[in-house]
């Protein structure tokens, strides 16, 4: 199975369907979301997908894959769990003050889909830049 495509374009579907993502999708609006991270077996593997590229353009979905926006990619970083730095916490947006408050917050998210971490688990730690969004050509 491959990630949804719109315009040709893998598409970048934060968090949760719901109210997670309406609310991180905000933030990405709002310029204050410039990271999210992704696990490397549960997200990629799994899902035979690619790791993005820097410069790669993604496009920022809602729950029913309607484009939002469209974010370029500025950084890729696979990473153990215990080795994400605070700057990509803050970068986050989500409010983390560092490290420790975005890992027990990711750690939740992760065992709520049933996928348990440790120090050792692969994260990918995707930063991005808005370039449009959907209201702007």
């Amino acid at each position: 199975m491959t990630w949804p495509r719109v315009d040709g374009l893998r598409a970048l579907g934060l968090g949760e369907p719901g109210r997670m993502r309406a609310e991180l999708n905000a933030l990405v609006l709002a310029g204050r979301k410039r990271a999210t991270a992704g696990l490397l077996d549960a997200d990629y593997r799994d899902e035979d997908e690619a790791l993005e590229v820097v410069g790669e353009r993604l496009v920022l979905v809602d729950d029913d894959d309607r484009r939002l926006a469209l974010v370029e990619v500025t950084d890729v970083r696979v990473v153990r769990f215990d080795e994400v730095t605070d700057d990509f916490a803050r970068a986050e947006g989500e409010g983390f003050e560092d490290r420790e408050d975005w890992a027990r917050a990711h750690r939740a998210f992760w065992q709520r889909s049933g996928t348990t971490v440790d120090g050792d688990t692969e994260v990918v730690c995707l930063r991005f830049t808005l370039v449009s969004t959907a209201a702007e050509p």
